[in-house]
């Protein structure tokens, strides 16, 4: 008999289990969705890397070194010098990865067995990337050398000096600290504007509200107030923690990074708000906030893998995840020292998709309000 209760019980929770939409999406879905994500996302392969080439040699051995680095397929090259004087601007204008530096009297050298010590200077804002860029190009450089070695039957005539540009010791939560801000940034704003909103919804509570003399946009904002000064207080307490236990430094304005931190808070209440015109259930908006909103931001924008090494089809996507925009501005400021003037582009594409999703969510309101 008590077995008998228990397979009873146990067919009554699958059918439950089968008739909620919701649990199946996470039970089925969820799992295949984070093989696909884990799978085609996580590389260490990174391929066509923008960079730079400072020739102060200019002869036949430099040239044919160069011709191996872009044939090589890792590297793109997008700007040639003949000086370092204007190697800074170009890591800032063009968002170049790595500069290789080829010294002078290079081919000289070579062709005389004399040593030579080629330059890597790698972007150190994303360590992982700059780790495996200058272990590309030290292949290379180092296949050159073995080769250059056997046909004028010497030892390898060069090496190699790395170093890390905008961050020379190398510290790993240079790089994560602007990701861990739009993680934290998001489930305050979003997450929880958007469970809040739908609660009202559920609860019929909203009905009650909009009763009231208020317009419901007023009492949107209301809403929204306490969790925009939460995330502000979040950002300065991020920040003052990132600069004064970690060392990070702020190159950029200070205030300038205050304001880009608030304007994504705003674009993340957005989305929040958006989340709570599609969704009727507390449970439904989780869910909708943890697919959308968090997965999007730990692996498709730029915060643990960056968006380069992802497959061609899968790079749009992640120019819609709002935090690649934010996180490229905290790390342009932060350690490029980078001005307003400098994120215009990212600013500009967080204001759009803020717009645009308060517009869409408004319009959404006034249909169902109907």
């Amino acid at each position: 008999m008590p077995m008998r209760a228990l397979a009873a019980f146990i067919k009554k929770e699958f059918l439950h289990i089968f008739r909620d939409k919701r649990s199946l999406l996470v039970i089925f879905c969820m799992p295949i969705a984070l093989v696909m994500i884990f799978g085609v996302v996580i590389s260490t392969e990174i391929h066509h890397a923008k960079i730079a080439i400072v020739d102060l040699s200019d002869k036949v051995r430099s040239q044919q070194l160069i011709e191996k680095i872009n044939s090589s397929g890792y590297f793109q090259t997008v700007a040639y010098l003949h000086s370092t004087l204007n190697l800074e601007e170009v890591f800032r204008a063009q968002n170049i990865r790595l500069a290789i530096l080829i010294p002078p009297h290079f081919s000289k050298n070579v062709e005389n067995n004399a040593s030579s010590t080629l330059q890597l200077i790698a972007d150190g804002s994303d360590l992982n990337a700059a780790t495996t860029l200058i272990g590309n190009a030290s292949n290379i450089i180092q296949e050159f050398a073995q080769e250059t070695s056997v046909a004028l039957r010497a030892p390898p005539p060069f090496r190699v000096l790395p170093r890390m540009h905008y961050n020379p010791e190398q510290k790993d939560v240079f790089m994560f600290i602007p990701g861990i801000l739009a993680l934290v940034l998001m489930i305050v704003s979003a997450m929880m504007t958007s469970i809040t909103l739908v609660r009202e919804k559920e609860f019929g509570t909203w009905r009650l509200l909009s009763s009231t003399p208020l317009p419901s946009m007023v009492i949107i904002v209301g809403k929204l107030i306490p969790y925009f000064l939460l995330s502000a207080i979040n950002s300065c307490l991020i920040l003052a923690l990132a600069t004064s236990v970690f060392g990070m430094p702020i190159h950029g304005s200070l205030w300038g990074l205050l304001g880009v931190c608030f304007l994504f808070i705003l674009t993340s209440l957005s989305l929040g708000i958006f989340i709570s015109s599609i969704t009727n259930t507390q449970q439904a908006a989780i869910l909708a906030s943890m697919v959308g909103l968090f997965l999007p931001t730990t692996f498709l924008s730029g915060f643990i893998f960056p968006v380069e090494n992802m497959p061609a089809w899968l790079q749009p996507i992640a120019h819609i995840v709002p935090a690649k925009w934010f996180i490229e501005a905290m790390k342009l400021m932060m350690l490029k020292g980078a001005t307003l003037h400098s994120v215009l582009k990212q600013i500009y594409v967080l204001t759009g998709m803020a717009v645009l999703l308060l517009a869409i969510s408004m319009r959404r309101s006034r249909k169902q309000a109907t």
